[in-house]
């Protein structure tokens, strides 16, 4: 894994940065976290300073010191000129694109994206005149290809947040920049912690901080960071569009990013754990996880990345649908649910067959995507022993 990017300019390690950044403490008597904003209406100290806007905050929807600190500490970790925040990783990903294309615009979209950022693409998007091309994720430098005079931008996820190729990204990066295209990637599997997107060559970033940043699964909320001409042009959209996150949102994810060092740390350890564990099962065909030297994108994982999450797939044998069921509803301690990043287990089934079109997905077997949440991996590996028992029994016909 790299090690050169732990620190940023100030000497300070991306843990410290973490717990410090955008706190303030002497603007807020002493108390240590920023307190919460509820505000739409801000008052200008005099007729001149209202009619020239020369106030640090303006207007609710341009932001408060409660987001200000949020956004001042995203920011900071991804080294990136600045950060906004809005009301989800859907609204982020809204906000990230309308912000550099326009009607005939052409996007390059990698083919293992988030399944609703397609949704986005396919039914926006194209609403307004903008076409949508979908890449292979293995297709590194050969993106050129692809390229069009009306390129404006090429979207990336890395690794895909189901079946978790890994795209080299400074290879795409530099074949858009070489047209005038923007790079942007949506980060948030790898949190600014652990991929600095700005360093391989991205100019927008995106996340949805509903996962990791919050961590603890009880807000909703995104983030859009940005350099150069981009962060210009995500800022002046922003402003248009004003999809704000809330206060209390933006509170629950400062206190979130506090913790997220020694979380993410903890599940890229119980998630690696599992993982292995995984791979001695005789029920499993494959571990889709690109921390494991067996995963075909571990060597671009190593080179690019300083860790991972606790988010990764593994395929069962072939089995009837009926079977994976059976193993799904014996998890007591994994829940099924559709997100992830909080401190709580989670396994879903998926199945991204039916809407990959650059590329074609096939496993032998049964797909099951795993969060790794902060339970111990002892209570986990057993609770899917439990899962894999009742497999068997529904696989004999038992259940």
């Amino acid at each position: 894994m790299a090690e050169d990017e732990a620190q940023d300019t100030d000497g300070r390690a991306d843990a410290t940065i973490a717990v410090t950044a955008g706190r303030a403490v002497s603007d807020y008597f002493g108390f240590v976290n920023p307190p919460v904003y509820h505000g739409s209406t801000v008052l200008y100290p005099s007729a001149r300073a209202f009619r020239s806007h020369d106030a640090r905050y303006t207007y609710g929807s341009r932001g408060t010191p409660t987001t200000e600190a949020l956004e001042t500490a995203i920011a900071r970790l991804e080294r990136a000129e600045g950060c906004h925040l809005t009301g989800s990783g859907r609204a982020a990903i809204v906000l990230a694109l309308l912000s550099v294309l326009k009607a005939g615009d052409h996007l390059l979209l990698i083919d293992n994206v988030y399944r609703p950022t397609r949704v986005i693409a396919d039914r926006l998007l194209s609403r307004l005149g903008i076409e949508t091309s979908y890449f292979d994720p293995l297709i590194g430098a050969g993106l050129a290809a692809l390229m069009r005079d009306n390129t404006r931008a090429v979207f990336l996820e890395c690794p895909g947040s189901q079946t978790f190729e890994m795209c080299d990204v400074p290879a795409i990066a530099a074949a858009a920049k070489s047209r005038g295209a923007v790079t942007m990637i949506d980060n948030t599997w790898a949190t600014p912690l652990y991929l600095k997107p700005f360093a391989h060559g991205a100019d927008i970033s995106i996340h949805a901080a509903t996962k990791y940043i919050v961590g603890h699964s009880d807000a909703m909320l995104g983030a859009v960071t940005a350099v150069g001409p981009a962060w210009q042009a995500v800022t002046r959209t922003f402003d248009l569009l004003r999809i704000c996150a809330g206060p209390d949102d933006a509170y629950l994810g400062q206190r979130g990013i506090r913790t997220m060092a020694v979380r993410l740390a903890r599940q890229m350890e119980s998630g690696l754990a599992v993982a292995r564990w995984l791979e001695a099962r005789p029920e499993v065909a494959a571990v889709l996880h690109p921390g494991l030297p067996s995963h075909p994108g571990h060597a671009i994982w190593r080179r690019d990345f300083t860790g991972a999450s606790g988010l990764f797939s593994f395929i069962l044998k072939e089995t009837a649908e009926s079977a994976v069921d059976a193993f799904l509803d014996a998890l007591s301690l994994f829940g099924l649910g559709a997100s992830w990043g909080g401190y709580e287990s989670l396994a879903i089934p998926f199945d991204p067959t039916a809407y990959r079109t650059a590329t074609q997905w096939r496993c032998e077997g049964s797909p099951v995507r795993l969060h790794i949440g902060l339970e111990d991996v002892a209570d986990l590996t057993a609770d899917l022993e439990r899962g894999f028992a009742a497999l068997e029994r529904a696989r004999r016909g038992r259940a």
